[in-house]
């Protein structure tokens, strides 16, 4: 059920929803509640969201029902159901303990979201919408700087882990760390706080879920960074806490140029030269070289 119209707006302004986005989403929610058809689908996406709780690393199967809003409603109509879900996430977050705070932070996800929305295409709706099924499910905490992902080790990590003495088999409880936009810089101190957050937030409230172990996936861990950075950049820094694994063998050429530079269709020639990152990815593309995803991991409270 959605929120009622009179504390819609608040409840957006909690979510860091833009301002110039509110209007339109208050106006149209009597759209959502007038059609009985909209009233299904929102239901019908709600208990897809939040099915089977505990299933880590499930991904909700929502795209084609996100698709099958009306035309002029598809940008939108995924935060209806965010809203819709919300009393449950929180209570799911208060039966673990989890600080208010932490719920408002990592909630706020949904209004970063909705920012790169209007960013790339200037108009209301939410980027990433799969993404942030994750956060409304319990399994993604903003703590500090950083994102942590309650999900289980692929098949990737198993050689390394099992090399530095650490479970390694496919399935075992890790964190996935993410960095998110429009937070600042990746500065160490601001890592090493996040870290520490992060070591006491889950012993303190998933006590039987241990863990042990940080990954990343990430065009921030593709190692060619180091080539054009220098020692004390904050990406090579961070990349320092890293047991680097074999990158993808895949380009990823838009992954750095949409994070940077906040649009992936720029063209490669066009792109700025204002920061030494800026000219670190601009250049590499322009000598005919290629970004990829790196991979790598550590040990949580050791790194």
């Amino acid at each position: 059920m959605l929120p009622d119209a009179d504390d819609l707006p608040d409840l957006l302004l909690d979510l860091a929803v833009p301002h110039e986005d509110i209007n339109e989403l208050v106006a149209r929610r009597r759209q959502m509640t007038d059609a009985p058809e909209l009233r299904d689908l929102l239901d019908e996406c709600v208990r897809e969201l939040l099915r089977d709780p505990d299933d880590l690393g499930r991904t909700p199967e929502l795209g084609a029902l996100f698709a099958s809003a009306p035309p002029d409603l598809v940008g939108l109509f995924p935060v209806y159901v965010f809203l819709a879900a919300l009393p449950h996430t929180l209570a799911a977050h208060r039966a673990r303990g989890v600080p208010a705070e932490i719920s408002r932070r990592t909630l706020a996800d949904l209004g970063r979201q909705c920012a790169l929305h209007r960013r790339r295409h200037d108009r209301p709706g939410v980027h990433a919408a799969r993404w942030l099924a994750r956060h409304f499910r319990g399994e993604v905490h903003q703590l500090g700087r950083l994102q942590f992902e309650r999900t289980r080790t692929g098949g990737w990590a198993a050689p390394g882990l099992a090399t530095a003495g650490l479970p390694a088999a496919p399935g075992t409880p890790c964190l996935n760390l993410h960095i998110p936009d429009f937070r600042g810089p990746l500065t160490p101190a601001a890592c090493d706080r996040s870290l520490e957050l992060a070591h006491a937030f889950f012993a303190a409230h998933y006590p039987e879920e241990r863990y042990d172990l940080v990954l990343c996936h990430s065009w921030l861990l593709d190692a060619q960074l180091r080539d054009h950075l220098p020692p004390e950049a904050h990406i090579v820094r961070f990349q320092d806490r890293f047991r680097l694994a074999p990158r993808d063998t895949e380009p990823a050429d838009t992954e750095p140029v949409r994070f940077v530079f906040g649009d992936a269709d720029l063209p490669v020639d066009d792109l700025p030269r204002r920061t030494s990152l800026e000219r670190a990815v601009g250049d590499h593309l322009r000598s005919g070289g290629h970004w990829y995803i790196g991979h790598g991991w550590f040990p949580l409270g050791t790194e």
